[in-house]
């Protein structure tokens, strides 16, 4: 028999502070070299007033060549597409919430799938994790890291494996400090007790820009990628790749991330029962932490009422396009128990990129293959792109190969799980 228990959120919240309050060292420190006002972004700017109390922040962070950003770990929920309620562990984005309020802002605002860190080749990235501790299990008192899956020679220390690292106890903060030097896809997650925080949640999306998106190839200014999608001089957004021959161009990019819930997981976690290691089984199968038909939603979906009413599923899988534009897919699956094979049958995929690495021979030559399925193994990615050319209007779509993860939790169900639309105009 299973005991469910429920827990006053305003007790949970004075209890967990308390104990924060209680723990010896706890600090929220977050670190960012451009911030100078202590917000823990560097995104302010304050040009009036007595001169030495002036600053610009975005100035200071475009001359260190620095990007800083803030997350917090936690519990909260999520809604599937049939309706039902999981549990969830995960990460909430607080960059430029004041130090004094990150406790109370991350707590309960776990998101499914983490929030996206985008940053750009050539920056220093400085990504500050303070651990909230769980509402909802306050039995739990879990520590946290950021493992950035792939990136190149990382620090020991900055890897988030706890066995060689450092993991972050409640109440605590550590900066993590990243020198971007290779784009690509990449992805994140947490890297104590894997099996069960991945299945939990704790996973994100990850991707580097190519230094060629700023600089352009061949010294051609007609080249040269204008980010943020300014299509009036007709050149592309930016490069997958720093190519050389602009053979990764793209006018569009979606991070897509394939994963799943096991239910029966979440519901342990959730009702203080024995979790199912061995029996795990991923029965909702999702991209960017949706189910079809949420999949289609271009907004944030309805927060969950068990989570306070703290949106949790931000993050839209929809792509949609104007005829003629290429779009640069970055996929990536961190499931943890299955291999997927996404399918897009009516507009075919070039792979330029497998695992944040170009497809190009050691003589320069590109190896790039066009395909109408991508299969990927957990903590593998892939670059693809969608060429529009010629396509015409109307609705696409891009699912699972395996017809089994087109549901949602039960085969039989109404909804599908895995698949979401392209949709050109």
């Amino acid at each position: 028999m299973k005991i469910k228990k429920r827990y006053s959120i305003p007790l949970l919240m004075a209890s967990l502070l308390f104990g924060f309050a209680a723990t010896s060292g706890a600090v929220v420190d977050i670190q960012c070299p451009c911030d100078i006002n202590n917000d823990g972004d560097c995104l302010d700017i304050r040009s009036t007033g007595p001169q030495s109390q002036r600053y610009n922040e975005p100035a200071l962070a475009a001359t260190q060549q620095v990007e800083c950003m803030s997350l917090t770990g936690g519990d909260g929920f999520a809604t599937m597409a049939d309706g039902t309620p999981q549990y969830i562990f995960s990460f909430s984005n607080v960059t430029g919430v004041p130090q004094n309020e990150v406790m109370t802002r991350g707590m309960l605002a776990a998101t499914l799938p983490a929030p996206a860190i985008v940053v750009d080749q050539g920056k220093k990235f400085y990504l500050s994790l303070t651990n909230v501790g769980m509402v909802i299990r306050p039995d739990l008192f879990d520590p946290h890291t950021v493992h950035f899956h792939g990136f190149p020679q990382s620090s020991t220390v900055f890897d988030g494996l706890p066995e060689s690292g450092v993991a972050i106890n409640m109440g605590s903060t550590l900066t993590y400090f990243y020198d971007l030097v290779e784009p690509g896809t990449y992805m994140y997650h947490c890297h104590v007790e894997a099996t069960e925080h991945m299945q939990m949640g704790m996973l994100g999306n990850l991707y580097v820009r190519s230094l060629q998106s700023y600089e352009g190839y061949g010294g051609n200014p007609a080249t040269i990628g204008k980010l943020g999608g300014n299509q009036s001089t007709g050149a592309p957004m930016g490069y997958a790749y720093n190519d050389g021959d602009g053979s990764t161009a793209y006018d569009k990019e979606f991070p897509l991330q394939l994963g799943g819930i096991d239910p029966d997981f979440h519901n342990g976690s959730w009702n203080v029962q024995p979790l199912p290691f061995a029996q795990m089984w991923d029965r909702y199968p999702l991209i960017n932490g949706r189910g079809y038909p949420d999949t289609v939603n271009p907004g944030a979906l309805t927060a969950p009422a068990e989570n306070g009413n703290i949106a949790s599923q931000v993050e839209s899988s929809l792509i949609t396009a104007t005829a003629g534009q290429k779009v640069l897919l970055r996929l990536s699956n961190l499931n943890i128990t299955v291999t997927h094979t996404l399918m897009s049958p009516s507009i075919p995929m070039e792979v330029v990129g497998i695992d944040a690495k170009q497809l190009r021979s050691t003589s320069g030559e590109n190896l790039y293959y066009t395909t109408n399925s991508v299969t990927m193994g957990g903590g593998m990615s892939a670059d693809v792109i969608l060429d529009t050319a010629g396509v015409p209007p109307g609705n696409y779509y891009l699912y699972a190969a395996n017809l089994q993860y087109l549901a949602n939790y039960d085969e039989d169900a109404p909804t599908g799980g895995m698949m979401t639309k392209i949709v050109i105009q």
